[in-house]
């Protein structure tokens, strides 16, 4: 008989539970198809931040990108190894620091948010590794730059996988410093003092050819102050330059230097130098002139101008970076015999090499009138007295000697134009006082040097900032020029 039903009783429930399953008892082979992603709870995975779907396709980024930087000029940023970030420094320059423990491989990714590296600087702190297989921080000072860096070892430490409108990476360790006025002459930079201050370096500079640590510099005393009663003219402030391009330790400088050049140096450390910018002497209303007043830079001091000699007693004057004109005071009375020259003082004193200046010239009362010599220059002695044509009883005041003239600052900050306007000169002696008339005068040295005094115009002072000496006078003889320093060193 054929079976038409068959009850629900009648069925035997065949599903499986888990537990009625033995472990390890399902063999590989008993598993084949597959399973849809869809049936799975997770069907995707997440890598460095990027969600990649089960069973697709893709490319795996080798960073999580996180949010963007803003630079507050005081923060720094401490990256961690995966990550990339975009630096902002619209409005200060940033740092950030690598991971201090990286393993091979690990990997950080930045770039310019902004597009103002180039004005607020970024520097990667290399946290104790090497980059680049260096132990130097990098700066980047590029626009819109972008790059990766991946660790390598300790050998290398960090290396630049990737770099996209970046220069140089490694930070350029030229000379960093501040003090002084502050100016630029192609890759050079240039720090005028023309008062006390303090030259602080912040970065030395790494000692070779391309970043080097040395400086050259122009230290120039304080001029003296010509003397009284027909007095002498007063001596330039002493005056020393180097340019150690000339050495093979030292980038070119392109600047004209002084013929009293020296081809070393100032070598730097990251230190505070304090800078003496010595005054000139102050003018007087009878008697010898005042000494000018050293200046200093490091290692380097000049010697302030010698004095001008003076009536009364003495006549004589006083040595110093340049020496001072001799008065025209003499113990033979005016007019007759041939009276007695008072000696110049004289000049490079202490001594230096290169010589920092020059001596005096001569006075001289009799036979030919009341006139005194001039004082030394930097590169010039100081003029004796000379006969003038007018009269028996009449002589020329000597002119104040000549400057040195140097392009180590091109700009007009200090240093007067020589007479074709390329050079600046510094260190001219003052002119001798004389009885006489024009043009018997005792003109100023080229460099700042006071003019003395004739037919009743009385002496000019020395130049401000050039150590120019004063005139020498009358009444009252004309104040030294104040010295100046000068600081040169390539900083790019």
């Amino acid at each position: 008989m054929a079976i038409s039903k068959i009850g629900s009783k009648a069925l035997v429930d065949c599903s499986v539970a888990a537990v009625d399953i033995e472990d390890n008892s399902i063999t590989s082979a008993k598993l084949a198809g597959s399973i849809a992603n869809a049936k799975l709870a997770n069907s995707s995975i997440t890598v460095n931040g990027t969600s990649v779907s089960l069973g697709a396709s893709g490319t795996i980024p080798a960073v999580s990108w996180q949010s963007v930087v803003t630079a507050d000029g005081s923060t720094a940023t401490s990256a961690v190894a995966g990550n990339g970030y975009f630096i902002d420094t619209t409005s200060a320059a940033h740092t950030i620091n690598l991971p201090g423990s990286p393993s091979a491989g690990d990997t950080i990714a930045i770039k310019d948010y902004a597009g103002t590296f180039g004005t607020n600087n970024l520097t990667i702190g290399r946290n104790g590794n090497n980059i680049q297989g260096v132990a130097n921080d990098s700066l980047i000072s590029t626009n819109r730059a972008s790059l990766t860096l991946v660790y390598v070892d300790a050998t290398k430490g960090w290396l630049y996988a990737v770099e996209s409108n970046v220069g140089n990476l490694e930070v350029p360790f030229f000379i960093e410093a501040t003090g002084g006025t502050i100016t630029t002459s192609g890759d050079y930079k240039i720090h005028t003092f023309t008062g006390d201050g303090c030259f602080v370096v912040t970065n030395a500079g790494d000692g070779t050819t391309c970043q080097p640590s040395i400086v050259d510099y122009l230290v120039v005393a304080g001029g003296a102050s010509g003397g009284a009663n027909y007095g002498g003219g007063g001596g330039a402030g002493g005056f020393r330059e180097s340019k150690a391009s000339a050495s093979p330790t030292h980038s070119a400088s392109p600047h004209t230097a002084s013929p009293l050049i020296t081809t070393t140096g100032i070598t730097l450390t990251a230190t505070t130098y304090p800078i003496t910018v010595g005054g000139g002497g102050a003018g007087v209303p009878t008697g010898g002139g005042t000494t000018g007043s050293n200046s200093v830079f490091s290692t380097i001091t000049s010697a302030g101008g010698g004095a001008g000699g003076g009536n009364p007693s003495p006549a004589t004057c006083r040595n110093g970076g340049s020496g001072g004109g001799g008065g025209s005071y003499s113990p033979v009375p005016y007019g007759t015999g041939p009276g007695s020259q008072n000696p110049g003082g004289s000049g490079n004193t202490p001594p230096v090499s290169p010589p920092q200046g020059s001596n005096g010239g001569y006075g001289l009362k009799a036979p030919n009138g009341v006139s005194a010599g001039g004082g030394g220059g930097s590169t010039g002695a100081g003029g004796n007295v000379s006969a003038n044509p007018g009269g028996p009883y009449y002589s020329s005041g000597g002119c104040g000697g000549t400057g040195a003239g140097t392009a180590i600052n091109p700009s007009p900050a200090a240093g007067v134009p020589g007479p074709c306007g390329s050079l600046r000169y510094f260190g001219g002696g003052g002119g001798g006082a004389t009885e006489a008339i024009e043009p018997a005068r005792g003109v100023g040295g080229v460099g700042g040097g006071g003019t003395g005094r004739y037919a009743g115009v009385d002496a000019t002072s020395g130049s401000s900032n050039t150590g120019g000496g004063g005139g020498g006078g009358t009444n009252c003889s004309g104040n030294g020029g104040k010295g100046v320093v000068i600081i040169r060193y390539k900083y790019q």
